[in-house]
């Protein structure tokens, strides 16, 4: 029988990262000397830095004798699904579609996986182009593509939705295709943009080998509806594709898929959202604010999480820090021409030496015209104002900025700082972009913040605009229980896109409980 000792300790930065000195302090508080102990595993770390020195919080187990066999298991296997009778078309090869077409053939369903986009290694051509030629291309950008929008960002696999399915089951499979052991560790994990690509890559690779097909610059343009069942799609080809049942797993950017639903008569709901900007601060002011210290050393580059109820014309909404790049970039990811979008990203080792975040006003139902545009309100809120900002900004991929300290007292910037932003930016008074209420309730925010971490709210640091991508601003309802479409047989919304989930993790949990529902779906004839 194995047996193992529970360590739980505070340890300076200096020896946790450290990998020698680390043991050596696990082993004496166990009681142990080296040779006494087997293995030492690894199971928790975080940062805590509330008290005056920064320190890392482990928790490990010291095995006194071998660990377990399946201490680093279970990893998973695909069955053959070329000969199967049932198969299922997903829309998309975000987590949610990658995630749902690796469950379906551990269900023993061919997934087909249509994607509009290129592949992980040929959608760069159209990043670049993007990022120095201004050159947008609708099907292929920082949202559209393989790996979906989650591939080009920081990689964050934190998540909150811990009921909707098996956190570790999804961090394994993606250990097992290429991310780093780190991640199932770190209280905070992230895989890194420079790496995600190839972790997708070798997610396609498990479908394919499986007999499952992945087809890429392959754009749904209608459905094959016969009364309110959905027998299947429209290819830009023209090509018509039936299966069993459609997991529609787009993304929350994929607007013509919203427009085509709405167009069928598909039942779709308007949904609250956010928008705001991204705030560029130099990761040297964050970290010293955060770890209280002139240099991290060892420490990972410093994060935040800020929010703030805010009060304008008699009506409550939240601001709040979304999707924070330490060491990142700020990346242009409009999926049209005539619109300037923005978001962030980091490389695995963040270390490049701006720190953005996105700091967001949430955005309801009362804030849109749903009485003119119906479902489709907040899709037609993002759209003005990202027209507005390319507008303002010339019409390229250049964006809007602001000095932060500027904006707080209402004055245009002279001068904008140094980005991270390739495009470049250009000053313009981010009042004209936003609109009267969403700017004076992130000025209400970033006070706040600024009260909050010393040098936070000054001029050295710039907003860019704009940050709409955050989530999706249409839902497409689902049964609770099948997860099927209420009105429409055979389409079962699926992640992001339908406004259930919001990010990789949980993502990818839905696209596997999408396959399941599939299959319970196929195996009742319904």
């Amino acid at each position: 029988m194995t047996s193992s000792q529970e360590i739980e300790l505070l340890l300076t930065p200096e020896v946790a990262y450290d990998e020698l000195a680390r043991y050596r302090a696990l082993l004496d508080a166990a009681g142990l000397v080296p040779g006494q102990a087997d293995f030492v595993h690894l199971r928790k770390r975080s940062v805590d830095a509330r008290g005056r020195q920064p320190l890392v919080r482990l928790r490990a187990d010291i095995y006194r004798s071998a660990p377990p066999a399946d201490l680093f298991g279970p990893w998973f296997s695909y069955p053959s699904v070329q000969q199967a009778t049932r198969s299922v078309l997903i829309v998309g090869a975000g987590p949610a579609g990658l995630f749902a077409a690796l469950r379906a053939i551990e269900l023993g369903i061919k997934p087909i996986v249509l994607e509009r986009g290129k592949d992980v290694r040929t959608r760069r051509r159209d990043l670049a182009a993007l990022n120095k030629e201004h050159l947008v291309n609708p099907d292929s950008n920082y949202c559209f593509g393989e790996g979906g929008a989650g591939t080009y960002s920081d990689g964050k696999l934190y998540t909150r939705s811990t009921k909707r399915g098996d956190i570790q089951r999804i961090l394994r499979i993606l250990v097992q295709h290429g991310a780093t052991p780190d991640i199932l560790v770190d209280a905070h994990p992230h895989i890194g943009t420079n790496k995600l690509p190839y972790v997708v890559a070798t997610l396609r690779d498990s479908v394919l080998a499986a007999g499952g097909e992945v087809r890429f610059d392959t754009r749904v343009d209608d459905l094959l509806l016969t009364g309110q069942h959905l027998r299947g799609v429209v290819t830009n080809t023209g090509e018509e594709l039936t299966a069993d049942a459609v997991i529609l797993a787009t993304g929350h950017s994929a607007r013509d898929i919203y427009e085509l639903l709405h167009r069928r008569g598909v039942l779709i709901e308007a949904k609250p959202f956010a928008l705001g900007v991204r705030v560029e601060h130099p990761q040297q002011l964050i970290d010293q604010a955060q770890y209280r210290r002139q240099d991290r050393g060892q420490l990972p580059a410093a994060s935040y999480s800020l929010v703030h109820q805010t009060q304008w014309q008699q009506r409550q909404r939240g601001v709040f820090s979304f999707c924070m790049c330490p060491g990142g970039f700020i990346v242009p990811a409009a999926t049209a021409p005539g619109e300037v979008v923005v978001n962030g990203m980091s490389p695995s080792r963040r270390d490049s030496r701006f720190a953005n975040s996105g700091i967001v006003a949430a955005v309801e139902l009362e804030d849109m015209d749903v009485r003119q545009y119906g479902a489709l309100a907040g899709l037609r809120f993002q759209q003005e104002i990202e027209q507005r900002a390319c507008q303002l900004a010339g019409n390229t991929q250049v964006a809007p900025a602001q000095l932060l300290g500027d904006f707080l007292k209402k004055k245009v910037s002279a001068e904008l700082l140094e980005t991270s932003y390739q495009p470049g930016l250009v000053s313009v008074p981010m009042d004209q972009v936003l609109g009267a209420g969403l700017a004076e309730r992130l000025r209400q925010g970033f006070q706040n913040f600024g009260r909050k971490i010393p040098g936070y709210a000054s001029n050295m640091a710039q907003i860019v605009g704009v940050e709409s991508r955050t989530s999706s601003p249409v839902r497409i309802p689902r049964d609770r229980d099948t997860l099927q479409h209420p009105e429409v047989r055979g389409l079962f919304p699926c992640g992001e896109g339908a406004g259930y989930a919001g990010g990789i993790v949980s993502a990818a949990m839905d696209g596997e409980r999408c396959a399941e529902a599939v299959l319970a779906q196929v195996a009742a004839g319904l």
